[in-house]
């Protein structure tokens, strides 16, 4: 089945404003599919808005090739492609009422009253809102005002909704609800999102596949799963989510497991697939891989943060080393200056084949 957006080789360099040049887009190419939800994730200055620019027609690219329903977008106008985008800063028109807000672009393209008011009707409904449509966008919350934007952007049918960092404005608790909420919407409309953030958790919670930039190019692509817990590289790794990142140097293989020490002499034992004596790799350990028990790696506890049912804990190996970061659920006597172990599956274990 082919994709719904193709993009090939997409180039953009920027000049900047001391006479450099910086390759906002360095060679992406990428493929989304009819209802998938695909969550450009990066730092800021790796591309991910330009891409989405690029993608509505507000940047234009200096080569490669984006098609759209197989249909080619280069030279078409931003008002001619079958894309709409959900801003930042939702660009409502604050004199006008919510149900003109969300039916001005039919109210433009000349549609009927009636026709026009059902609609607007329904894009409401959906998105949690009838019976709202007298109010100004003043007079809404702003969690109200996202989902005025969304509905606007929904109404037109689009076969492919860009979202530019949409929940950044809004308090935690309303952002992690919203993230619940626009996957169930993306679902029950069957249109493809593309959505732009760095923010880790919204990435992992809404998205079907992620894909992960830095300056310009595409480090890894992959469901929230094989992002989290097989990243592909160092960079990966350390961008989703905490993580422990262990330089090791394999000492013997035996069996399924591999048994490796770090240089100051932690052992980590790890799976033995394609492991021999003297390689240097980089083992990888969310914090949730390490169990706190009777034995293990010996350790000092730096601090310990509350999370309610968890506690955060940060240890210090008594070997020496890097502080780690452990997830224990079992927080009796976990204090500051107590001395802990930490136990690990070694099946939990991601190795880097770098060190």
């Amino acid at each position: 089945m082919s994709a719904l957006l193709e993009i090939r080789d997409a180039r953009r360099t920027f000049v900047t404003p001391e006479g450099g040049r910086l390759a906002a887009l360095d060679g992406v190419s990428l493929d989304v599919s009819a209802n998938e939800f695909v969550t450009l994730l990066g730092p800021s200055g790796c591309g991910k808005t330009t891409l989405l620019r690029a993608i509505s027609g507000f940047e234009t690219l200096d080569s490669g090739t984006m098609r759209l329903g197989g249909a080619d977008l280069t030279g078409l106008p931003p008002f001619r492609r079958p894309v709409n985008t959900v801003f930042q800063s939702y660009a409502l028109f604050g004199h006008m009422t919510v149900a003109r807000n969300v039916g001005y672009a039919l109210e433009v393209a000349g549609v009927a009253k009636a026709a026009r008011e059902a609609e607007v009707a329904e894009a409401l409904e959906k998105v949690g809102l009838a019976g709202l449509g007298a109010r100004k966008p003043g007079q809404l919350s702003g969690g109200q005002r996202q989902r005025v934007a969304l509905a606007r952007a929904i109404i037109a049918k689009p076969q492919l909704l860009l979202l530019d960092e949409p929940l950044s404005a809004l308090d935690r608790n309303l952002r992690q609800q919203m993230q619940l909420e626009l996957k169930t919407l993306q679902h029950s409309l069957g249109i493809a999102f593309i959505f732009v953030t760095h923010d880790q958790e919204e990435a992992l919670t809404m998205s079907d596949r992620i894909v992960v930039m830095r300056a310009g190019q595409i480090e890894q692509i992959g469901t929230p799963r094989d992002i989290y817990r097989h990243p592909k590289n160092r960079f990966v790794a350390e961008f989703i989510g905490e993580t422990n990142l262990m330089p090791v140097t394999i000492d013997r293989v035996d069996g399924s497991e591999a048994l490796a020490r770090t240089a100051e002499g932690v052992e980590l034992r790890l799976p033995a697939s394609g492991r021999k004596p003297g390689e240097q790799v980089t083992a990888v350990l969310r914090p949730a891989d390490f169990t706190l028990g009777a034995s293990g790696i010996p350790a000092t506890v730096s601090r310990a943060v509350y999370l309610g049912s968890d506690l955060y804990v940060f240890v210090q190996p008594k070997a020496g080393g890097p502080e780690l970061r452990v997830i224990a659920r079992d927080t009796a006597g976990v204090e500051a200056g107590a001395t802990v172990h930490l136990s690990h599956d070694p099946a939990r274990v991601h190795v880097l084949e770098a060190a």
